[in-house]
């Protein structure tokens, strides 16, 4: 392999490793504070793919502007969905609250097909982002570049609202120990729901960037991935948002480099998230970043 070769290799998985990165963070806000698994997280972001879909091709709204509006939409679904699928849980045992994500997830799967249809769709690409550039003999897609910028654009601004913000400190406080948290006063509720707003919004600007990477879209698009960010969470070290995302890169550049040096497993692409997933809960149980918590039943 050339060092070319090599290079192009590095950039896509650091574009996969990007999208994978700002999906698992909303696995790992919730799970945080209300130490949930969002299993419908992977179909919110088949949704925020969707929802720019028809945007593009169906209304008069620039794409840069849907661009921003679909996520907007996206993270009002996720608010929804914590209203009438958890909140109403909330306080039940866990496994009540998992059984509801899982009928979250087969219930936006099935709406999908339901008012999208079943049959794949091409993703319309706006036609600048639709390029390839050459840097020293490397041809890249331009959304390959554009995808990493964007996502450490965004984690920044995270990051500066959890730690800078009142809104933020109240989230680390909800992290921390939930029942003191409620007794100082902090909305619960709404704390809550902005955690899910976020988490979705974040789903919809990967799930558009995934549309433009990978222009197929089906209404359980959102299984696979959501299930690798889950394992990326899960690497990192569920709860931590640094820990999603470095989840997010090693398990994107993990799976590119994987094809690229022993092309004959690229069949195994997928089992490689599930098997590096089962390697790290034996070796380090909490993830890379992750602490030890106690369990409350």
């Amino acid at each position: 392999m050339s060092l070319a070769e090599f290079m192009q290799h590095l950039v896509n998985g650091t574009s996969l490793g990007s999208l994978y990165a700002l999906i698992a963070i909303g696995y790992t806000m919730v799970y945080g504070i209300l130490r949930l698994i969002n299993f419908a997280h992977g179909d919110i972001f088949m949704m925020g793919t969707y929802l720019a879909y028809y945007g593009i091709l169906f209304t008069p709204i620039p794409w840069y502007l849907v661009f921003i509006l679909a996520p907007l939409l996206t993270g009002l679904l996720g608010l929804v969905l914590e209203k009438l699928a958890y909140k109403p849980m909330r306080g039940s045992p866990r496994i009540t609250i998992l059984i509801s994500a899982i009928g979250a997830s087969f219930l936006l799967q099935n709406f999908g097909i339901l008012v999208f249809g079943g049959r794949p769709k091409a993703f319309p690409i706006p036609g600048i982002l639709d390029t390839t550039l050459t840097v020293s003999g490397v041809s890249v897609d331009l959304i390959s570049i554009i995808i990493p910028i964007i996502t450490i654009a965004l984690l920044v601004i995270l990051n500066f609202f959890i730690k800078k913000t009142k809104t933020g400190m109240a989230m680390r406080a909800l992290a921390k120990d939930f029942e003191t948290a409620s007794l100082m006063g902090i909305n619960i509720n709404g704390i809550i729901s902005i955690v899910f707003f976020i988490g979705s919004f974040l789903a919809a600007v990967g799930g558009i960037m995934w549309g433009i990477k990978y222009p197929q879209l089906m209404p359980t698009m959102g299984v696979v991935p959501g299930l690798k960010c889950f394992i990326a969470a899960v690497i990192g070290g569920i709860g931590n948002i640094t820990g999603a995302v470095l989840g997010g890169f090693i398990l994107g550049l993990g799976e590119i480099l994987l094809i690229a040096f022993l092309p004959n497993l690229t069949g195994y692409r997928d089992a490689f998230a599930f098997v590096l997933l089962i390697v790290i809960l034996l070796v380090r149980p909490t993830g890379l970043l992750g602490e030890k918590t106690s369990e409350k039943v």
